[in-house]
């Protein structure tokens, strides 16, 4: 695409240069990733400005520029210099996410696109989506945050916490295309609404979990942080049609919801347990590792069997019911996947090598989402449960002391241990997580340890559980490595756990 059809595609956009009007063939928000037929996009990060490596990037060969109006102190200087051209723009981050759509064609407007939001169960429900559109014969593609896939195929991992920059979505969406996918399911998370990474995603289904504070460090407040949540449903009205109505799936029993479903015009479709909803789900009873109920749904009522544990994972099939409704699919065929579902990557996940107490890895790295599980693990253990968990670093500090003081409630004996510290002393975020322990009354060493390691916390924990014992391993789920300020080492915890257990003389 040429740079002055692509600036056309950009509000408020000035091109500035000697008119030359370059080829552009790939959008780049990294200097180092520059090169001929690039334009490089300036993105004012969290730890650098891309303003302050146009002189890279232009070295790299980028064919053009983008830079944002505000910073002109910053660019001025380095376009007026500048061999190629320039495009001003009132904020970089929309424009990186329009110019990554048109070079990939837009995509998302040859996909039925569902996105999913809310603080608890993304993951889950958007894995669950994808597994139920393709055993019913419906080619989808995914994002989330525990993988991407394309139909069948698993796309390597890119590394990331959330959801990837507009560039990476629109080519992920591009490939689904290519390999004639029908669906698009993409886990929307608060950041990645905020800073406009799936905008153009042209979502026609937007499905809300629940909400409670969480991210604070970054939203600033809990209103900043609806508003972030808030921004998929509004999308929906500017979105392009296709041939499904627009529809708002929201938790009839999430207050949160009412707020939202302001924010569109689309159909809302209200699932829940306790409120009136359009699908619901009663004589909710445990079945094995999962739990069995009749679901009504629009005056069809169906017993269901669902694999994967707890009353959140009702939710989420009721969550499932309501979207496949609004694709128009057909209910029966829907509840024989959500039978067949067996949960997503590192979300209680069930870990057994034939030992003769519980092990379970989840995702759980918030205080709340913690003693959630925590809960449910009593619910179904007669013996201690041993939980294993640490702390994220340059995040929300005060999460800190509050999964501590959870576990001083929840559990019986606790390890604390590394999460991911990043650039933070590991043992200054492990001492946080001790203090919440002690405020809610328990000794170390008595009721709780201090492992740093995460390998060697997982071995601790496995080699003292006896008979009917539950061990949980929380914060890391799918995640492969543990960062340390000067080091990087790789524990995955399934994995971890297996060779542990096996070690200990179990397996199947």
């Amino acid at each position: 695409m040429r740079l002055t059809e692509l600036v056309g595609n950009i509000p408020g956009a000035i091109l500035q240069g000697d008119g030359s009007d370059p080829e552009i063939t790939s959008a780049s928000y990294d200097s180092r990733s520059a090169g001929p037929g690039s334009i490089f996009v300036a993105v004012a990060g969290f730890k650098a400005d891309g303003h302050d490596y146009l002189k890279q990037a232009v070295l790299a060969g980028a064919s053009a520029v983008a830079v944002q109006a505000d910073r002109k102190q910053k660019w001025s200087s380095t376009i007026s210099e500048s061999p190629v051209p320039a495009v001003i723009v009132p904020d970089a981050r929309p424009a990186l996410a329009r110019v990554a759509a048109a070079l990939a064609n837009y995509p998302a407007r040859g996909l039925r696109t569902i996105g999913v939001t809310g603080t608890d169960g993304k993951t889950s429900v958007s894995h669950l989506l994808h597994h139920m559109l393709s055993s019913t014969g419906e080619r989808a593609g995914l994002i989330s945050t525990a993988e991407c896939r394309v139909g069948d195929k698993i796309l390597p991992d890119t590394g990331r916490m959330t959801t990837p920059e507009a560039p990476e979505v629109q080519q992920i969406l591009s490939e689904m295309v290519g390999a004639r996918c029908r669906w698009s399911v993409i886990e929307a998370t608060s950041h990645g609404l905020s800073l406009h990474r799936v905008d153009e995603c042209e979502f026609d289904i937007a499905l809300f979990t629940n909400l409670y504070a969480d991210h604070l460090d970054f939203h600033h407040s809990l209103e900043e942080y609806i508003a972030a949540k808030g921004r998929l449903f509004s999308m929906l009205d500017s979105a392009v049609q296709k041939d499904l109505d627009k529809t708002a799936v929201l938790n009839a029993d999430d207050q949160a919801s009412e707020q939202l479903r302001r924010l569109t015009d689309a159909r809302v479709i209200k699932y829940g347990l306790n409120q009136a909803a359009d699908v619901t789900a009663d004589k909710i009873e445990p079945d094995g590792w999962g739990s069995r109920c009749s679901v009504r749904a629009f005056g069809i009522e169906r017993s269901i069997r669902i694999s994967a544990p707890g009353d959140f994972n009702v939710y989420n099939a009721l969550a499932a019911c309501s979207v496949a409704h609004a694709g128009r699919l057909e209910i029966d065929a829907i509840i024989d996947a959500i039978h067949t579902w067996r949960g997503a990557p590192g979300r209680m996940e069930l870990i057994e090598e034939g030992q003769p107490f519980t092990v379970i890895v989840d995702f759980a790295h918030a205080p709340e989402a913690l003693k959630r599980v925590l809960t449910f693990i009593r619910g179904r253990s007669a013996g201690r449960i041993i939980a294993v968990f640490g702390c994220i670093g340059e995040r929300d500090k005060d999460r800190r002391f509050g999964m501590g003081r959870v576990a001083a409630e929840y559990a019986d004996f606790t390890i604390v241990t590394d999460d991911n510290p990043y650039s933070e002393d590991r043992n200054a975020v492990i001492a946080e997580i001790a203090r919440g322990l002690r405020a809610g009354g328990r000794r170390e060493g008595h009721d709780f340890a201090v492992i740093p390691d995460r390998r060697e916390a997982i071995a601790h924990a496995l080699g003292m559980a006896v008979d009917g014992d539950a061990v949980l391993l929380a914060g890391k789920g799918h995640e492969r490595e543990v960062h340390l300020p000067d080091a990087v080492y790789p524990c995955h915890d399934p994995s971890v756990a297996r060779a542990v257990l096996r070690g200990l003389g179990y397996g199947r």
